[in-house]
């Protein structure tokens, strides 16, 4: 085993103990899903990871993950966590399983117009605790239920749950609350969207314990870059 593998395999082995413990103290639902985020980072370490049992792999921007998940094995499930580009969302769907940062109707469109020539992925709907901040993404929480009912079936078939980024105005824990919450008020009309995709490295044990089922976790595992 390399210095790198060896590395990645400690890293790992930590956080996935802090995961269990963390889901424990929780003490109801499944164990989350760990995605570990290998933006900025190259092949050859997603390659590592996949050695040690890694199947989730995370990426911000769609040109890393197009050419990261054509050089790796066909079963590791590419999540695309990033602002979305309108004129990217057809290469986006070329290889992402799993979208996490849908918070614009136009984007569920285009993603709607692929629907007859390949499976679409699944959709986390983005969260944002701070809509007075236009720089900000995500669906503001008043009009979430509103964005909901407004999506095209084919992209409303595929939609699993919520996704946050905690603010650094409010306490992780705070924010991972209000979203659970929220969580709660959709399922009453949407008895399919379960799944909460919220917590990172400085923050998803917190997230665990509010009932996230995806966490998305990179410095703790990969290191700084």
């Amino acid at each position: 085993m390399s210095e790198r593998q060896s590395e990645l395999q400690a890293n790992l082995e930590s956080v996935h103990n802090r995961v269990h413990a963390a889901f424990r103290a929780r003490g109801s639902g499944d164990a989350p899903t760990l995605i570990v985020v290998t933006k900025n980072f190259p092949a050859s370490d997603a390659q590592l990871l996949y050695e040690l049992g890694v199947r989730d792999c995370g990426e911000n921007r769609d040109q890393e993950g197009s050419e990261k998940s054509a050089l790796l094995t066909s079963d590791i499930r590419w999540h695309f966590q990033g602002q979305i580009q309108g004129r990217k969302i057809a290469s986006i769907a070329s290889w992402a399983a799993v979208v996490h940062s849908l918070d614009q109707l136009s984007h569920a469109e285009k993603f709607a117009t692929l629907a007859d020539r390949l499976e679409l992925p699944e959709f986390f709907l983005q969260v944002n605790l701070e809509p007075e901040r236009t720089d900000r993404g995500g669906v503001a929480p008043s009009d979430l239920l509103r964005f909901i009912e407004s999506l095209p079936q084919s992209v409303y078939g595929k939609t699993i749950g919520l996704m946050t980024v905690a603010p650094q105005s409010m306490q992780a824990a705070q924010a991972f609350e209000i979203v659970a919450g929220l969580s709660t008020q959709v399922r009453t009309a949407h008895p399919t969207l379960t799944c909460l995709s919220m917590g990172m490295s400085g923050d998803f044990e917190a997230a665990i314990a509010h009932g996230a089922t995806h966490i998305r976790v990179g410095s703790s595992i990969l290191g700084s870059r």
